[in-house]
């Protein structure tokens, strides 16, 4: 009689796939890829951060997904067949399975299945540093998990009665599964509520008066080496997708004392699952704060275009697609002859944008430059005195107010420039030692 092929037990359907030998399987619709992309470019990435060993590559062309294992029978054989000829301890899926789907996958191919979200869950796992990130992580795995219990429960289907059958062993321990994952969602999203309202009153203290900018953009787009750069401080930076997860708010000088606040977030991907945007809503709710976000662009990626309309996407699903934008092209030192046309057609059709290297430190002037004069241009103008001997006020307008001019009267100094409605606001409050002369209308 022949030895059952074994299923993959609960145990072995961790989220994790470091190290571990892999094929990747992809089965493409008409437009599921960017123009000039390949199958697995972008699986490929995710994988290598994962940490995952690429041992076989299967590629299907769709005119529709299967109902019950997405590629259907003929290649799921394959798949099969590749697994027992290279060894692969997994499969991973450039698509989101259904739950049915995956299960069916398992029992035919023999190994654990991941899909893309699997995947990406599984960086942002590993990649989770501070409580804030750790939560929202596991709320989104929770949350994944949950419909998925049957699956992570295949090796009981060789019991009498199988997993299916009410009563079973393998039903009262998803029963018994269902209950805690339920139980530990929702002790996650109390805890993130509760992280939320005072990242919230953190983020709103903060910026009250100064000018808020925010870095986004696509994943690995150069974002934490734009904020080194501007900045100064030290931030992770590796080549790698989704390094950063958690949110760095750091001061900017903008030339002539005027300093802003600058924030990175976390990267952004096509097809970025709905869970993790859900649960790290309290986290891309800093680039809904800000006064300007600085939309990075990766100027050397062959698809750039498809990237800046995944941000974009994105954006507007947490809310923030109405925003002041100020396209930022990173990489320009980087862009091959074959795409320099290409990328110069792109600049043209966003006006005002900024060409960089944060690499090489190139174009910075130029970003701080700009980023100054949209920061001036929605201050109001204002002419205010200030007492000499109020050193606190004088060292705020030093980094706070666009000075234009300045006079010395006995022991009062007239400052002529522009201000936001905030830093006005405190001005007006410095009681006896400032005097509002005249406000005007922003331009």
């Amino acid at each position: 009689m022949d030895t059952p092929k074994r299923r993959p037990a609960a145990q072995d359907r961790q989220l994790t796939i470091e190290r571990e030998p892999a094929i990747l399987v992809g089965g493409y619709r008409t437009g599921d890829l960017l123009p000039g992309e390949q199958p697995f470019e972008e699986l490929e990435q995710l994988a290598d951060t994962a940490g995952a060993r690429v041992v076989g590559r299967v590629v299907q062309n769709l005119k529709d997904i299967h109902g019950a294992t997405y590629i259907g029978k003929g290649k799921s054989d394959e798949v099969r067949w590749l697994v027992e000829k290279t060894g692969a301890h997994g499969v991973i899926l450039d698509h989101d399975l259904a739950p049915a789907q995956g299960r069916n996958l398992e029992k035919i191919i023999g190994v654990k299945v991941l899909d893309r979200t699997d995947l990406i869950l599984d960086i942002f796992a590993t990649h989770a540093r501070s409580r804030m990130a750790k939560v929202q992580v596991g709320l989104a795995l929770y949350e994944y998990r949950l419909p998925r219990l049957k699956r992570l429960w295949t090796h009981l289907e060789g019991q009498k009665g199988g997993i299916g059958m009410r009563g079973g062993p393998g039903e009262k321990q998803i029963e018994t599964d269902r209950r805690r994952l339920l139980k530990q969602i929702w002790d996650l999203k109390q805890e993130l509520k509760e992280i939320e309202g005072r990242k919230e009153r953190t983020v709103q203290a903060r910026g009250h008066d100064h000018y808020l900018a925010c870095i986004v953009g696509y994943t690995n787009a150069g974002k934490s080496t734009l904020m080194r750069a501007l900045t100064g401080e030290d931030v992770l930076i590796e080549n790698k997708l989704f390094a950063t997860l958690d949110t760095k708010t750091s001061r900017m000088r903008l030339g002539g004392g005027f300093e802003c606040l600058l924030s990175d977030t976390v990267g952004f991907i096509r097809r970025l699952p709905h869970s993790l945007v859900a649960s790290f809503h309290a986290t891309l709710a800093e680039a809904c704060q800000a006064d300007l976000l600085l939309h990075v662009v990766d100027a050397s990626s062959p698809h750039a275009r498809g990237q800046i309309e995944a941000v974009n996407k994105v954006l507007e699903e947490i809310g923030c697609s109405g925003k002041e934008v100020l396209m930022v092209f990173n990489k320009a030192d980087a862009v091959s002859p074959e795409l320099e046309l290409e990328f110069r057609l792109l600049t043209c059709e966003y006006p005002g944008s900024v060409t960089i290297s944060a690499l090489k430190a190139q174009g910075l002037d130029v970003l701080k430059a700009e980023i100054r004069a949209r920061a001036e241009a929605r201050a109001t103008p204002v002419t205010v005195s200030v007492f000499a001997g109020d050193g606190k006020t004088l060292a705020f307008m030093a980094t706070h107010f666009f000075e234009k001019h300045r006079d010395y009267e006995g022991e009062w100094i007239t400052f002529t420039g522009k201000a936001s409605p905030a830093v006005l606001e405190k001005l007006r409050a410095a009681n006896g030692s400032v005097r509002v002369l005249s406000v005007g209308t922003p331009a």
